[in-house]
């Protein structure tokens, strides 16, 4: 039976799914299809968790799509498999421990068959105005009894930042359409313009070409309890924080003075005294001779995803923090380890030095806002800073800088780190006088990275393999897909590595 309100009415499970779909038609979820940014939250998920399957599920009617994904190959499943649709109803974390043993899904063929889920926790992802989406969730082969406190609650905090980005993404499908309209509409009427502005959730303000503000719709009104024409002219500037002012002002003139679309983030005092972080936005409406005719602006209530994001970095600095100390925490027990036995010292020394360089190359990669990509120069930098001797640069980086995914950097730092103390032991670096050159060069969808050493005394290849040459082996050759050659000449040895580029 249907639940019934007082007036009579009835929601259907049929009406309240429709009711769903078109707030998840509202976010535009083909144009999200793995966004960088959920892409970033699923892999932090997966580290976070210790779940080699992290995914943001979006739940439709016959299906469950998987618009970020880290871990997992399928792009979607039919909805009858979905764990996701049991978690998006709650409202805390789902977990389940064992799905083989559990009456509601032992039979489930992503259960039986890949990929072979037995631990889930997924995390509610809930639109604005109370629709289950999906949920952010992550999945392990193996049976665990839960989360740990740490872990649950940072799942939580990272489906808040989905949920931040879903809702941001919706906002601008909103602005986007509201621009074309108010583009199409201009030219016919004033009057239905402002009809429009007033029904919009956002305030909306004109001025004239010169900057003069001589419009706002009603919810400007009704958020800054400001009278009509009191915010007119530069009057606008005053319901600004104090501290923003000055900041937007500048902004504005420089929109004014080159017509460059205007945006920034202020603190706006509403009408009960209370400053809450705004997204200003405004473009140009230019006649057929290019001319500014006016502008057209909103501003958004961002104050609430303003939270979120601290509390999301907050997060990530004090992980960064915690996993830089497990490196120096492990290097330490290594070192300390090898001193016990004297046949260990050289392995442990080797090995310390390894985690070091993987503990800096960490430091330059870990987690920053927006930033998905990171200068191979710059970490190749941090790297050798150690081998810098009294301000001169033993090992000269030349050619192009790249941007390159995260994925690309730990493979790399290893290897020339590897090839650097190889250097200070054997060969270049190991002579005053000697010094390493290091070429990067990109060709079309592949980078080679030529290591020349210069000055230092000759040696001769071992024939024994050893731990060195796995390592390189692994970084480049396997995880990398790419080629690693060495070549002994009379000047010093030559190492080339080649990496195809598939970002």
């Amino acid at each position: 039976m249907a639940a019934s309100n007082e007036e009579g009415a009835s929601t259907s499970p049929e009406s309240s799914e429709k009711k769903r779909g078109q707030a998840i038609a509202a976010y535009g979820f083909d144009d999200l299809i793995d966004d960088p940014e959920l892409a970033r939250i699923t892999a932090f998920a997966s580290g976070l968790c210790d779940c080699p399957i992290a995914l943001v599920s979006i739940v439709e009617a016959a299906r469950q799509r998987f618009i970020a994904r880290t871990g997992l190959q399928a792009t979607e499943t039919p909805r009858s498999m979905s764990f996701c649709a049991h978690a998006m109803v709650g409202q805390q974390v789902m977990e389940v421990p064992n799905a083989a043993a559990d009456d509601r899904f032992f039979d489930n063929p992503l259960v039986t068959g890949e990929p072979h889920i037995r631990f889930y926790a997924g995390a509610p992802l809930v639109s604005s105005s109370g629709e289950a989406l999906g949920s952010l969730c992550v999945i392990s082969p193996l049976p665990r009894s839960s989360l740990t406190p740490l872990q649950k609650e940072g799942l939580i905090v990272l489906a808040q930042a989905v949920m931040r980005r879903l809702e941001e993404r919706r906002s601008t499908l909103r602005h986007e359409a509201w621009e074309g309209a108010v583009q199409a509409d201009l030219a016919a009427s004033e009057e239905r313009f402002r009809v429009l502005a007033d029904t919009m959730p956002q305030m909306v303000w004109s001025t004239r070409p010169d900057g003069y503000h001589d419009y706002y719709n009603a919810r400007w009104y009704e958020f800054t309890g400001a009278v009509v024409g009191e915010t007119d002219g530069s009057g606008w500037n005053g319901q600004f924080h104090p501290e923003d002012q000055a900041r937007a002002w500048e902004t504005w003139r420089h929109s004014l003075e080159t017509g460059d679309p205007y945006e920034i983030e202020y603190r706006l005092r509403r009408h009960d005294g209370e400053f809450r972080w705004t997204l200003g936005r405004a473009l140009p409406i230019r006649n057929s001779g290019g001319d500014i005719v006016r502008w057209f602006g909103t501003c958004t209530d961002i104050h609430d995803q303003r939270l979120l994001q601290d509390q999301k970095d907050l997060l990530s600095r004090e992980l960064g923090h915690r996993i830089k100390n497990i490196f120096m925490v492990v290097a330490s027990l290594v070192r300390l380890s090898a001193r016990e036995e004297a046949d260990l010292k050289p392995f442990g020394e080797k090995m310390s030095a390894q985690i070091a360089a993987l503990g800096r190359a960490y430091d330059y990669m870990r987690p920053q806002e927006g930033v998905t990509q990171f200068s191979l120069q710059g970490m190749l930098n941090e790297l050798f800073a150690a081998y810098t001797r009294e301000g001169d640069v033993r090992i000269r980086i030349r050619g192009d800088d790249l941007s390159l995914p995260e994925r690309y950097m730990t493979p790399l730092a290893l290897t020339f780190h590897e090839l650097a103390t190889n250097a200070v032991k054997y060969g270049a670096l190991s002579d005053n006088a000697g010094h390493v050159d290091l070429e990067i060069t990109r060709r079309h969808d592949e980078v080679e990275l030529a290591w020349a050493e210069i000055g230092g005394p000759r040696y001769e290849p071992s024939e024994r393999r050893g731990f060195g040459s796995t390592l390189v082996e692994t970084s480049i050759k396997r995880q990398l897909r790419g080629d690693f050659v060495q070549h002994w000449l009379p000047s010093g040895l030559k190492a080339i590595s080649v990496v195809p580029l598939d970002f």
